[in-house]
């Protein structure tokens, strides 16, 4: 007698993206971009992979794999156009600082991440030197998710100065900008807000006056400055909140 098994989420999660990576991933988007070479193309996806939530580096990414950064930008504008990534564009507003320029690379589907760089579970995942910038990824892709629901091109941005100083996501609301960062932490600190005092101290009032911590703490809670500490649980509801 057959007897049907519900399949773990690690389990779905070890069938559904490995088919995804074989049939769109490496056979489709070759195609799209008459891409000969597979071995190339995997050690593509797999780079992009690690380098999720990190700046995009063409160059590098071109020196890694042996091709060129007009073709490595060719196949990252498929990706992005078919939403397996986003591209998180920095905010150029100078405010005093030279920033930045380039944009974040993101996957939509935190499954693609973890397949291609080979994590057992989410769990090993999140304690893995990618933890963070899984954890950073969910919130970004939410709030995209957020402005698509209303029918609005994503108002979202990150900040980096050439100092360092850095604002994970910046949402843009009519003529204010809502500073959040993004820390897998339960317990915030005083060097976790400093990015964002600092940043609403440089904006003036362009700057929403409450900046936001998302991470992992129980429950909601006011923080000097005039910040906030959210259960990552909680954003979906609060970015709902602020687009109204």
């Amino acid at each position: 007698m057959y007897i049907q098994r519900t399949l773990s989420p690690t389990e779905r999660r070890d069938l559904w993206a490995p088919s995804y990576i074989r049939t769109y991933l490496e056979r489709d988007v070759r195609q799209v971009k008459n891409v000969g070479d597979l071995r190339a193309s995997e050690q593509f996806l797999g780079l992009c992979a690690a380098h999720h939530g990190q700046e995009l580096q063409k160059a590098g990414l071109a020196r890694d794999c042996g091709l060129s950064q007009p073709t490595i930008g060719a196949w990252i504008g498929v990706l992005a156009a078919s939403f397996v990534v986003t591209l998180l564009p920095p905010y150029f507003r100078n405010f005093g600082k030279r920033l930045i320029k380039s944009p974040k690379l993101y996957f939509l589907d935190a499954a693609l991440v973890t397949t291609l760089t080979r994590q057992p579970d989410g769990a090993a995942a999140l304690a893995g030197p990618l933890g963070g910038a899984l954890f950073e990824g969910w919130v970004v892709t939410e709030a995209i998710k957020a402005f698509a629901a209303r029918g609005h091109k994503p108002d979202l941005f990150w900040w980096r100065t050439l100092d360092g100083l850095e604002v994970d996501l910046l949402i843009q609301v009519g003529p204010r900008l809502h500073a959040v960062e993004i820390k897998l932490t339960a317990t915030p600190t005083s060097r976790h807000l400093d990015p964002l005092n600092r940043l609403k101290a440089l904006m003036g009032a362009e700057a929403a006056p409450e900046g936001l911590l998302v991470c992992t703490t129980e429950e909601e809670r006011a923080l000097p400055g005039g910040n906030r500490a959210i259960p990552w649980q909680r954003f979906p509801l609060w970015i709902a909140g602020l687009l109204g």
